[in-house]
């Protein structure tokens, strides 16, 4: 089991005297909403609000393929209220936006037969590989009183270098899953962000 990871970049600025602050790590609102089969458009003002860096290569992506679980908290009752998908520099970057009570849990692994929960459905999606991502501790709308996200198709962006699309199942005895399509097993890693209440999955860029 990993620890959910809540990091802080430190930043400098030199002006009249020496000011230490932090950001949080990139920018997770960088990671713009994408409903239907069409491509997500970040904005302008979003990209210009993730920190430039290098490329990171899939050998130096602080993650790996093994499955990460977190256990949710005994009081969660969440909702996911908008799932979105962006490029990042050697990474994708994918953000389940949540509200309600608690702290929620998660399973994510790569599946090779990915059925859609509680109908038993194959769940077909573009890319050699699947990555199911379960978030645990989840309430139905009438409980949390947060509207539940809904696509009619699968959320895609431009210029991802890994991630295909994604398809969001909703939520179902308590789980709430979404299929993400990937060209390949690439190393990912999930963490949690609070204030707002995030589950953010970075999977690495193929190759």
């Amino acid at each position: 089991m990993r620890a959910p990871l809540r990091l802080a970049v430190p930043a400098l600025a030199v002006s009249l005297a020496l000011v230490s602050g932090c950001a949080e790590k990139g920018d997770v609102d960088a990671a713009s909403s994408s409903e239907g089969s069409t491509a997500a458009e970040t904005s302008a003002a979003e990209t210009s609000a993730v920190p430039s860096t290098a490329e990171t290569p899939a050998a130096d992506f602080p993650g790996d393929t093994e499955p990460d679980t977190e256990n949710a908290s005994g009081d969660a009752r969440v909702t996911v209220s908008d799932v979105r998908l962006a490029a990042q520099d050697g990474f994708d970057r994918i953000v389940f936006d949540l509200g309600g009570a608690g702290t929620p849990g998660w399973n994510v692994q790569y599946v090779e037969d990915p059925i859609e929960p509680g109908r038993g459905e194959p769940v077909q999606l573009e890319g050699g590989a699947v990555l199911q991502v379960e978030i645990t501790g989840a309430g139905y709308p009438f409980e949390t009183g947060i509207d539940e996200f809904s696509s009619a198709g699968t959320v895609t962006a431009a210029g991802t270098g890994s991630v295909t699309e994604i398809e969001f199942l909703a939520t179902f005895e308590g789980v709430t899953t979404a299929f993400v399509g990937t060209q390949a097993e690439a190393p990912f890693r999930v963490y949690l962000l609070e204030n707002p209440m995030r589950v953010v999955v970075e999977v690495a860029h193929a190759g």
